[in-house]
């Protein structure tokens, strides 16, 4: 019987490069979670167990050698993003966000590929996979929080009614209720960003892309926001956030830096 301890994202991308291999149960006997980081215990069992482990080395030392040439997201991931400026985090972020498309390499999203979408698939992905959460806030001054909250839902196919309440009901998870006719100057700056990332959720995103998420606010107001993104971790929800700060790069399950536009950690 050989045993290998990995992380959750190493057994994952293992899992696709071999899954026809794992589902014929000739590598895996057993897969258990077995730490609060989501460490994982692969064991592998008679017949083949002895190939399948140096197959599993291979991969690993393959993965540490190639590590910035490809990297996966995974669902219900918590991703910080950190670089010194010019390292690229705009760009990649530009990218995973389907602002730009990759000029080398692919990006799949869900499996498509990015660089084959004309311009309105993109845009749909934009307003229905990504919620965008920036430093500025980006609130339109003339409308009030509910209106701002409801503004990516013009573009689909709910009627009024539904998109009010569907707006509604993304300022109470971000706990608004009672400032849902204020306008953004009515607002603390902490408030304001609440809205945005009520605007962010209010189409049910994949990823919620956030960009410098607290550098407009105060210590407090900032402490808050990222106490907020803690909950909708915990909820279940994809969020990347590209940051200059360490305490909030410590907060992410997984932790990325990038330098001369190349990952050079990904833990």
């Amino acid at each position: 019987m050989y045993k290998i301890k990995v992380s959750r994202r190493d057994f994952f991308d293992f899992k696709l490069k071999h899954s026809a291999l794992m589902y014929e149960d000739k590598i895996l006997t057993k897969l258990h979670e077995i730490d609060s980081d989501g460490n994982y215990v692969i064991s592998f069992g008679e017949g083949i167990s002895e190939d399948a482990y140096q197959l599993f080395n291979e991969f690993m030392k393959q993965k540490t050698t190639n590590q910035t040439n490809g990297e996966n997201i995974y669902e219900n991931d918590f991703i910080s993003i950190m670089g010194p400026s010019g390292s690229g985090k705009s760009t990649l972020m530009n990218i995973i966000g389907c602002l730009d498309v990759p000029t080398k390499g692919t990006y799949k999203f869900n499996k498509a590929l990015i660089s084959e979408m004309n311009d309105s698939q993109l845009a749909n992905i934009r307003n229905e996979k990504i919620g965008f959460v920036f430093q500025t806030f980006n609130l339109l001054p003339k409308l009030n929080a509910l209106q701002n909250v409801e503004v990516p839902l013009i573009y689909s196919s709910l009627n009024r009614a539904k998109r009010t309440q569907r707006a509604k009901e993304s300022l109470k998870i971000v706990g608004l209720e009672d400032r849902m006719t204020h306008k953004p100057n009515e607002l603390s700056g902490g408030q304001r960003q609440r809205v945005a990332i009520a605007r962010a959720l209010v189409n049910k995103p994949s990823i919620i892309l956030a960009d410098e998420p607290t550098g407009n606010l105060d210590s407090k107001s900032g402490e808050e926001i990222l106490k907020f993104f803690d909950q909708l971790h915990k909820a279940g929800n994809t969020l990347i956030v590209v940051t200059h700060e360490k305490s909030i790069a410590k907060r992410a399950k997984r932790r990325v830096e990038i330098f001369d536009g190349k990952i050079t950690l990904d833990e």
